[in-house]
Protein backbone atom coordinates (compact mmCIF):
# COMPACT_ATOMS: atom_id res chain seq x y z
CA UNK A 1 0.00 0.00 0.00
CA UNK A 2 2.78 2.39 0.92
CA UNK A 3 4.61 1.79 -2.38
CA UNK A 4 1.39 2.48 -4.29
CA UNK A 5 0.88 5.76 -2.40
CA UNK A 6 4.45 6.83 -3.17
CA UNK A 7 3.94 6.11 -6.88
CA UNK A 8 0.74 8.17 -6.92
CA UNK A 9 2.64 11.06 -5.34
CA UNK A 10 5.50 10.81 -7.84
CA UNK A 11 3.09 10.79 -10.77
CA UNK A 12 1.12 13.76 -9.51
CA UNK A 13 1.18 16.83 -11.76
CA UNK A 14 3.40 19.78 -11.01
CA UNK A 15 0.29 21.99 -10.88
CA UNK A 16 -1.18 19.92 -8.05
CA UNK A 17 2.09 19.82 -6.13
CA UNK A 18 2.52 23.58 -6.48
CA UNK A 19 -0.99 24.07 -5.10
CA UNK A 20 -0.25 21.83 -2.11
CA UNK A 21 3.04 23.67 -1.51
CA UNK A 22 1.26 27.01 -1.45
CA UNK A 23 -1.30 25.60 0.98
CA UNK A 24 1.09 24.19 3.57
CA UNK A 25 4.71 25.33 3.20
CA UNK A 26 6.50 28.44 4.47
CA UNK A 27 9.73 28.95 2.49
CA UNK A 28 12.93 30.53 3.87
CA UNK A 29 13.90 34.11 2.96
CA UNK A 30 10.74 34.26 0.83
CA UNK A 31 7.90 36.76 0.79
CA UNK A 32 5.07 34.23 0.76
CA UNK A 33 2.55 36.69 -0.66
CA UNK A 34 4.62 36.91 -3.83
CA UNK A 35 5.30 33.17 -3.80
CA UNK A 36 1.59 32.31 -3.68
CA UNK A 37 0.76 34.68 -6.54
CA UNK A 38 3.45 33.53 -8.95
CA UNK A 39 4.03 30.31 -10.88
CA UNK A 40 6.76 28.19 -9.31
CA UNK A 41 9.08 25.41 -10.45
CA UNK A 42 8.81 21.98 -8.85
CA UNK A 43 12.19 20.24 -9.09
CA UNK A 44 11.88 16.46 -9.31
CA UNK A 45 15.46 15.31 -9.96
CA UNK A 46 18.92 16.47 -10.93
CA UNK A 47 22.00 15.29 -12.78
CA UNK A 48 25.39 16.91 -13.27
CA UNK A 49 24.96 20.67 -13.23
CA UNK A 50 21.26 20.53 -14.13
CA UNK A 51 18.04 20.57 -12.13
CA UNK A 52 15.03 18.95 -13.81
CA UNK A 53 11.42 19.88 -13.10
CA UNK A 54 8.29 17.71 -13.03
CA UNK A 55 7.71 18.35 -16.75
CA UNK A 56 11.23 17.28 -17.71
CA UNK A 57 12.55 20.79 -18.38
CA UNK A 58 16.25 21.15 -17.57
CA UNK A 59 17.68 24.16 -15.75
CA UNK A 60 21.38 24.89 -15.37
CA UNK A 61 22.08 25.30 -11.64
CA UNK A 62 23.73 28.72 -11.67
CA UNK A 63 23.97 29.08 -7.89
CA UNK A 64 24.94 25.49 -7.02
CA UNK A 65 21.68 25.07 -5.10
CA UNK A 66 22.46 27.99 -2.77
CA UNK A 67 26.26 27.80 -2.93
CA UNK A 68 26.60 24.18 -1.80
CA UNK A 69 26.98 21.85 -4.77
CA UNK A 70 30.60 21.19 -5.70
CA UNK A 71 30.92 18.10 -7.88
CA UNK A 72 27.55 18.16 -9.63
CA UNK A 73 24.26 16.54 -8.70
CA UNK A 74 23.77 12.80 -8.36
CA UNK A 75 27.44 11.85 -8.37
CA UNK A 76 27.60 8.03 -8.21
CA UNK A 77 30.60 8.13 -5.85
CA UNK A 78 28.75 10.16 -3.22
CA UNK A 79 25.53 8.20 -3.72
CA UNK A 80 27.37 4.92 -3.13
CA UNK A 81 29.13 6.26 -0.03
CA UNK A 82 25.80 7.26 1.51
CA UNK A 83 24.21 3.92 0.56
CA UNK A 84 27.11 1.99 2.07
CA UNK A 85 26.86 3.98 5.30
CA UNK A 86 23.08 3.52 5.35
CA UNK A 87 23.56 -0.24 5.39
CA UNK A 88 25.69 0.13 8.54
CA UNK A 89 24.00 2.86 10.59
CA UNK A 90 22.06 5.98 9.59
CA UNK A 91 22.42 7.81 12.88
CA UNK A 92 23.79 7.37 16.35
CA UNK A 93 24.17 10.01 19.01
CA UNK A 94 27.55 11.70 19.25
CA UNK A 95 27.03 12.40 22.95
CA UNK A 96 29.10 9.74 24.64
CA UNK A 97 29.57 7.67 21.47
CA UNK A 98 31.57 7.98 18.26
CA UNK A 99 31.76 6.26 14.87
CA UNK A 100 34.27 5.67 12.05
CA UNK A 101 32.90 8.16 9.51
CA UNK A 102 33.08 11.13 11.88
CA UNK A 103 36.55 10.11 13.01
CA UNK A 104 37.89 9.73 9.47
CA UNK A 105 36.29 12.97 8.31
CA UNK A 106 37.79 14.94 11.20
CA UNK A 107 41.23 13.56 10.39
CA UNK A 108 40.87 14.49 6.73
CA UNK A 109 39.55 17.99 7.51
CA UNK A 110 42.43 18.79 9.86
CA UNK A 111 44.92 17.63 7.21
CA UNK A 112 43.67 20.32 4.83
CA UNK A 113 42.75 23.03 7.37
CA UNK A 114 44.84 26.23 7.43
CA UNK A 115 47.23 27.16 10.22
CA UNK A 116 47.24 25.37 13.57
CA UNK A 117 43.61 24.23 13.65
CA UNK A 118 43.52 20.86 15.35
CA UNK A 119 40.02 20.08 16.66
CA UNK A 120 36.67 19.61 14.89
CA UNK A 121 33.27 20.25 16.48
CA UNK A 122 30.42 19.06 14.25
CA UNK A 123 27.03 20.71 13.75
CA UNK A 124 24.45 20.86 10.99
CA UNK A 125 24.35 24.38 9.50
CA UNK A 126 26.74 27.24 8.89
CA UNK A 127 24.81 29.43 11.32
CA UNK A 128 25.20 26.78 14.02
CA UNK A 129 28.93 26.53 13.25
CA UNK A 130 29.24 30.28 13.81
CA UNK A 131 27.10 30.17 16.96
CA UNK A 132 29.49 27.52 18.28
CA UNK A 133 32.51 29.64 17.34
CA UNK A 134 31.11 32.61 19.28
CA UNK A 135 30.41 30.50 22.38
CA UNK A 136 33.82 28.82 22.19
CA UNK A 137 35.62 32.15 22.06
CA UNK A 138 33.65 33.61 24.97
CA UNK A 139 34.16 30.57 27.20
CA UNK A 140 37.84 30.29 26.25
CA UNK A 141 38.66 33.67 27.81
CA UNK A 142 36.93 32.67 31.04
CA UNK A 143 38.81 29.35 31.33
CA UNK A 144 42.28 29.92 29.89
CA UNK A 145 45.28 29.66 32.28
CA UNK A 146 45.18 33.45 32.82
CA UNK A 147 41.44 34.22 32.57
CA UNK A 148 40.20 37.54 31.19
CA UNK A 149 36.52 37.49 32.03
CA UNK A 150 36.03 41.02 30.68
CA UNK A 151 36.51 39.84 27.11
CA UNK A 152 32.86 39.36 26.21
CA UNK A 153 32.34 41.43 23.06
CA UNK A 154 32.85 40.73 19.36
CA UNK A 155 34.06 42.83 16.45
CA UNK A 156 32.69 42.38 12.95
CA UNK A 157 32.52 44.44 9.78
CA UNK A 158 29.60 46.41 8.44
CA UNK A 159 27.62 44.42 5.85
CA UNK A 160 28.86 41.10 7.21
CA UNK A 161 26.60 38.05 7.37
CA UNK A 162 27.24 35.10 9.67
CA UNK A 163 23.91 33.26 9.83
CA UNK A 164 20.41 33.69 11.18
CA UNK A 165 20.54 32.23 14.68
CA UNK A 166 20.50 34.81 17.48
CA UNK A 167 24.25 34.91 18.16
CA UNK A 168 25.12 34.80 14.46
CA UNK A 169 22.64 37.61 13.75
CA UNK A 170 24.10 39.65 16.60
CA UNK A 171 27.54 39.73 14.96
CA UNK A 172 26.08 40.24 11.49
CA UNK A 173 25.86 43.65 9.88
CA UNK A 174 23.03 43.55 7.32
CA UNK A 175 20.09 45.43 8.80
CA UNK A 176 17.32 43.68 6.87
CA UNK A 177 18.23 40.40 8.59
CA UNK A 178 18.49 41.99 12.05
CA UNK A 179 15.98 44.77 12.56
CA UNK A 180 12.92 42.67 13.46
CA UNK A 181 14.95 40.83 16.09
CA UNK A 182 16.91 43.67 17.67
CA UNK A 183 15.40 43.08 21.15
CA UNK A 184 16.98 39.59 21.12
CA UNK A 185 20.45 40.58 19.94
CA UNK A 186 23.58 41.43 21.92
CA UNK A 187 25.56 44.50 20.88
CA UNK A 188 28.68 44.21 18.72
CA UNK A 189 31.62 46.47 17.97
CA UNK A 190 32.01 47.24 14.29
CA UNK A 191 33.68 49.37 11.65
CA UNK A 192 33.06 50.09 7.95
CA UNK A 193 34.32 47.64 5.38
CA UNK A 194 36.38 48.71 2.36
CA UNK A 195 34.15 50.19 -0.36
CA UNK A 196 34.09 47.80 -3.30
CA UNK A 197 31.89 49.79 -5.65
CA UNK A 198 34.98 50.64 -7.68
CA UNK A 199 36.97 48.37 -9.95
CA UNK A 200 39.15 45.97 -8.02
CA UNK A 201 42.15 47.40 -9.87
CA UNK A 202 41.17 51.02 -9.24
CA UNK A 203 43.63 52.95 -7.03
CA UNK A 204 40.73 54.63 -5.22
CA UNK A 205 39.49 51.17 -4.31
CA UNK A 206 42.85 50.26 -2.78
CA UNK A 207 43.02 53.63 -0.99
CA UNK A 208 39.54 53.10 0.47
CA UNK A 209 40.71 49.77 1.78
CA UNK A 210 43.69 51.29 3.56
CA UNK A 211 41.54 54.04 5.11
CA UNK A 212 39.12 51.38 6.31
CA UNK A 213 41.98 49.43 7.91
CA UNK A 214 43.10 52.49 9.86
CA UNK A 215 39.64 52.86 11.38
CA UNK A 216 39.45 49.13 12.07
CA UNK A 217 42.77 49.20 13.94
CA UNK A 218 41.67 52.20 15.99
CA UNK A 219 38.43 50.45 16.90
CA UNK A 220 40.03 47.12 17.80
CA UNK A 221 42.86 48.73 19.79
CA UNK A 222 40.37 50.84 21.75
CA UNK A 223 38.23 47.83 22.64
CA UNK A 224 40.90 45.09 22.81
CA UNK A 225 40.48 44.74 26.58
CA UNK A 226 36.85 43.69 26.10
CA UNK A 227 37.01 41.89 22.74
CA UNK A 228 36.77 38.12 22.72
CA UNK A 229 37.24 37.87 18.96
CA UNK A 230 37.32 39.53 15.58
CA UNK A 231 34.91 37.78 13.20
CA UNK A 232 35.35 38.00 9.44
CA UNK A 233 34.33 36.48 6.12
CA UNK A 234 37.68 36.04 4.33
CA UNK A 235 38.33 37.74 0.94
CA UNK A 236 34.67 38.42 0.17
CA UNK A 237 31.36 39.22 1.87
CA UNK A 238 28.88 36.81 0.34
CA UNK A 239 25.37 37.82 1.41
CA UNK A 240 26.29 41.50 1.08
CA UNK A 241 26.35 40.99 -2.69
CA UNK A 242 29.78 39.39 -3.32
CA UNK A 243 31.68 42.40 -1.97
CA UNK A 244 35.35 41.63 -2.63
CA UNK A 245 38.01 43.17 -0.37
CA UNK A 246 41.26 44.68 -1.68
CA UNK A 247 44.21 42.30 -1.86
CA UNK A 248 45.79 41.76 1.55
CA UNK A 249 42.79 43.20 3.42
CA UNK A 250 41.81 40.00 5.21
CA UNK A 251 45.39 39.32 6.27
CA UNK A 252 45.78 42.88 7.55
CA UNK A 253 42.75 42.50 9.84
CA UNK A 254 44.05 39.13 11.05
CA UNK A 255 47.37 40.81 11.90
CA UNK A 256 45.54 43.60 13.75
CA UNK A 257 43.72 40.99 15.83
CA UNK A 258 47.01 39.25 16.62
CA UNK A 259 48.72 42.51 17.61
CA UNK A 260 46.01 43.25 20.13
CA UNK A 261 45.68 39.70 21.53
CA UNK A 262 42.17 39.14 20.20
CA UNK A 263 41.04 35.80 18.77
CA UNK A 264 40.39 35.68 15.02
CA UNK A 265 37.29 33.76 13.90
CA UNK A 266 37.04 33.17 10.18
CA UNK A 267 33.66 32.39 8.61
CA UNK A 268 34.39 30.06 5.67
CA UNK A 269 30.81 28.80 5.40
CA UNK A 270 30.32 30.41 1.98
CA UNK A 271 33.95 30.55 0.81
CA UNK A 272 35.14 27.10 1.88
CA UNK A 273 35.61 24.03 -0.31
CA UNK A 274 36.96 25.61 -3.44
CA UNK A 275 34.73 28.54 -4.30
CA UNK A 276 37.58 31.09 -4.21
CA UNK A 277 39.94 28.84 -6.19
CA UNK A 278 41.61 27.32 -3.11
CA UNK A 279 40.16 24.83 -0.66
CA UNK A 280 39.78 27.63 1.90
CA UNK A 281 39.90 31.39 1.32
CA UNK A 282 42.40 31.75 4.20
CA UNK A 283 45.03 30.07 2.03
CA UNK A 284 45.18 33.00 -0.39
CA UNK A 285 46.72 35.26 2.26
CA UNK A 286 48.37 32.70 4.59
CA UNK A 287 45.99 33.39 7.47
CA UNK A 288 46.06 31.20 10.58
CA UNK A 289 42.71 31.57 12.34
CA UNK A 290 42.07 30.59 15.94
CA UNK A 291 38.59 29.31 15.07
CA UNK A 292 37.08 28.56 11.67
CA UNK A 293 33.49 27.73 10.71
CA UNK A 294 32.61 25.72 7.60
CA UNK A 295 29.38 24.39 6.13
CA UNK A 296 27.59 24.55 2.75
CA UNK A 297 29.99 22.73 0.38
CA UNK A 298 31.34 20.31 2.99
CA UNK A 299 29.08 17.47 1.72
CA UNK A 300 28.87 18.86 -1.83
CA UNK A 301 25.26 19.78 -1.10
CA UNK A 302 24.08 16.28 -0.25
CA UNK A 303 23.25 16.41 3.46
CA UNK A 304 23.26 19.04 6.24
CA UNK A 305 26.65 19.19 7.94
CA UNK A 306 28.86 21.92 9.34
CA UNK A 307 31.94 22.11 11.52
CA UNK A 308 33.81 24.51 13.75
CA UNK A 309 37.58 24.09 13.91
CA UNK A 310 39.69 25.26 16.85
CA UNK A 311 43.35 25.30 17.81
CA UNK A 312 44.67 22.98 20.48
CA UNK A 313 45.19 25.97 22.78
CA UNK A 314 41.50 26.79 22.70
CA UNK A 315 40.53 23.13 23.11
CA UNK A 316 42.74 22.69 26.19
CA UNK A 317 40.99 25.55 27.98
CA UNK A 318 37.91 23.31 28.16
CA UNK A 319 39.66 20.36 29.83
CA UNK A 320 39.21 19.52 33.51
CA UNK A 321 37.21 17.39 35.92
CA UNK A 322 33.45 17.39 35.48
CA UNK A 323 33.10 19.30 38.76
CA UNK A 324 35.09 22.23 37.31
CA UNK A 325 32.30 23.12 34.85
CA UNK A 326 34.73 23.63 31.97
CA UNK A 327 32.77 21.43 29.55
CA UNK A 328 31.53 23.00 26.30
CA UNK A 329 27.80 22.68 26.82
CA UNK A 330 26.65 22.77 23.24
CA UNK A 331 25.42 20.09 20.87
CA UNK A 332 22.86 18.95 18.34
CA UNK A 333 20.84 15.78 18.08
CA UNK A 334 22.36 15.12 14.66
CA UNK A 335 25.92 16.15 15.54
CA UNK A 336 28.35 14.08 13.46
CA UNK A 337 25.57 12.31 11.56
CA UNK A 338 27.15 9.22 9.90
CA UNK A 339 25.38 9.67 6.54
CA UNK A 340 26.48 13.30 6.26
CA UNK A 341 30.05 12.43 7.29
CA UNK A 342 30.17 9.67 4.66
CA UNK A 343 29.04 12.15 2.00
CA UNK A 344 31.70 14.63 3.10
CA UNK A 345 34.46 12.01 2.94
CA UNK A 346 33.34 11.05 -0.58
CA UNK A 347 33.39 14.72 -1.57
CA UNK A 348 36.97 15.10 -0.32
CA UNK A 349 37.88 11.98 -2.30
CA UNK A 350 36.43 13.59 -5.43
CA UNK A 351 38.49 16.74 -4.88
CA UNK A 352 41.55 14.49 -5.19
CA UNK A 353 40.24 12.14 -7.86
CA UNK A 354 39.00 14.88 -10.21
CA UNK A 355 41.79 17.35 -9.35
CA UNK A 356 38.94 19.79 -8.83
CA UNK A 357 40.97 22.81 -7.75
CA UNK A 358 43.49 22.42 -10.58
CA UNK A 359 40.73 22.03 -13.16
CA UNK A 360 38.99 25.10 -11.75
CA UNK A 361 41.78 27.59 -12.50
CA UNK A 362 41.18 27.93 -16.28
CA UNK A 363 37.45 28.13 -15.57
CA UNK A 364 38.03 31.08 -13.23
CA UNK A 365 40.14 32.80 -15.90
CA UNK A 366 37.50 32.15 -18.56
CA UNK A 367 34.79 33.50 -16.26
CA UNK A 368 36.78 36.68 -15.67
CA UNK A 369 37.35 37.16 -19.40
CA UNK A 370 33.68 36.69 -20.31
CA UNK A 371 32.47 38.97 -17.53
CA UNK A 372 34.31 41.88 -19.13
CA UNK A 373 31.63 41.85 -21.86
CA UNK A 374 28.99 42.54 -19.22
CA UNK A 375 30.59 45.84 -18.19
CA UNK A 376 29.24 47.49 -21.36
CA UNK A 377 25.61 46.66 -20.62
CA UNK A 378 23.60 49.75 -19.57
CA UNK A 379 22.15 48.13 -16.43
CA UNK A 380 25.45 46.80 -15.09
CA UNK A 381 27.03 49.10 -12.51
CA UNK A 382 29.84 46.88 -11.27
CA UNK A 383 31.02 43.29 -11.46
CA UNK A 384 32.73 41.63 -8.51
CA UNK A 385 34.50 38.29 -8.76
CA UNK A 386 36.39 36.14 -6.29
CA UNK A 387 37.19 32.79 -7.86
CA UNK A 388 33.84 31.20 -8.74
CA UNK A 389 31.87 33.74 -6.69
CA UNK A 390 30.42 36.51 -8.89
CA UNK A 391 28.16 39.48 -8.18
CA UNK A 392 26.73 41.59 -11.03
CA UNK A 393 25.18 44.77 -9.65
CA UNK A 394 22.29 46.25 -11.63
CA UNK A 395 21.83 50.03 -11.43
CA UNK A 396 19.65 52.73 -12.94
CA UNK A 397 22.61 55.03 -13.76
CA UNK A 398 26.04 53.59 -14.57
CA UNK A 399 27.88 56.86 -14.00
CA UNK A 400 26.56 57.52 -10.52
CA UNK A 401 25.74 53.89 -9.61
CA UNK A 402 22.25 55.10 -8.64
CA UNK A 403 20.18 52.04 -7.70
CA UNK A 404 16.71 51.22 -8.93
CA UNK A 405 13.85 51.65 -6.44
CA UNK A 406 13.55 48.43 -4.47
CA UNK A 407 9.93 47.93 -5.51
CA UNK A 408 10.99 47.56 -9.16
CA UNK A 409 12.80 44.30 -8.28
CA UNK A 410 14.99 44.56 -11.37
CA UNK A 411 17.25 41.64 -10.53
CA UNK A 412 14.21 39.46 -9.91
CA UNK A 413 12.98 40.32 -13.40
CA UNK A 414 16.33 39.20 -14.81
CA UNK A 415 16.09 36.02 -12.72
CA UNK A 416 12.67 35.21 -14.19
CA UNK A 417 13.89 35.85 -17.73
CA UNK A 418 16.86 33.55 -17.10
CA UNK A 419 14.55 30.83 -15.81
CA UNK A 420 12.49 31.00 -18.96
CA UNK A 421 15.71 30.31 -20.86
CA UNK A 422 16.73 27.38 -18.63
CA UNK A 423 18.97 28.92 -15.95
CA UNK A 424 18.44 29.08 -12.19
CA UNK A 425 20.00 32.11 -10.47
CA UNK A 426 18.96 33.89 -7.28
CA UNK A 427 19.74 37.57 -6.71
CA UNK A 428 20.63 39.40 -3.53
CA UNK A 429 18.60 42.63 -3.80
CA UNK A 430 19.70 43.97 -7.22
CA UNK A 431 22.90 41.93 -7.38
CA UNK A 432 22.81 38.89 -9.64
CA UNK A 433 24.84 36.12 -8.01
CA UNK A 434 26.54 33.52 -10.18
CA UNK A 435 28.12 30.61 -8.33
CA UNK A 436 27.81 27.37 -10.30
CA UNK A 437 29.09 23.95 -9.20
CA UNK A 438 32.88 23.73 -9.44
CA UNK A 439 32.46 20.75 -11.76
CA UNK A 440 30.71 22.80 -14.46
CA UNK A 441 32.13 22.30 -17.94
CA UNK A 442 33.28 25.23 -20.05
CA UNK A 443 30.41 24.59 -22.46
CA UNK A 444 27.94 24.77 -19.57
CA UNK A 445 29.66 27.84 -18.16
CA UNK A 446 29.35 29.48 -21.58
CA UNK A 447 25.64 28.69 -21.58
CA UNK A 448 25.25 30.17 -18.10
CA UNK A 449 26.96 33.41 -19.13
CA UNK A 450 25.12 33.64 -22.46
CA UNK A 451 21.72 33.27 -20.80
CA UNK A 452 22.57 35.77 -18.06
CA UNK A 453 23.77 38.29 -20.66
CA UNK A 454 20.64 37.82 -22.78
CA UNK A 455 18.34 38.10 -19.75
CA UNK A 456 19.95 41.40 -18.70
CA UNK A 457 19.56 42.69 -22.27
CA UNK A 458 15.85 41.78 -22.36
CA UNK A 459 15.14 43.57 -19.07
CA UNK A 460 17.28 46.52 -20.14
CA UNK A 461 15.13 47.01 -23.25
CA UNK A 462 11.99 46.92 -21.09
CA UNK A 463 13.31 49.59 -18.72
CA UNK A 464 15.34 51.97 -20.90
Amino acid sequence: MKEKEEMVFLNTSSTYLEEVDKTYIWHPFTQQQDWEREAQIVIERAEGCYLIDMDGKRYLDGVSSLWVNVHGHCRPEINKAIQAQLERVAHTTFLGLTHPSAIELARRLIQIAPGQLQRVFYSDTGAAAMEIAIKMALQYWQQRPSPQSGKTKFFSLHSSYHGDTVGAMSVGGIDIYRKAYNPLLFSRISAPVADSDHSQQDKSYQDAGMTSLEEIERTISTHAHELAAVIMEPLVQGAAGIQVYPEGYTRAIWEIAKRHQVLFIVDEVATGFGKTGRMFACEHEDIEPDIMAVGKGITSGYLPLAATFATEEIYEAFLGPASAGRTFYHGHTYTGNPLACAAAIASLDLFEQDQTLTALQPQIAYLKQRLEQFTHLPLVGSIRQCGFMVGIELVRDKQTCTPFPAEMMVAKRVMKEARSKGLIIRPLSDVLVLMPPLAISQEELTTLLDITYEAICVVSKELL
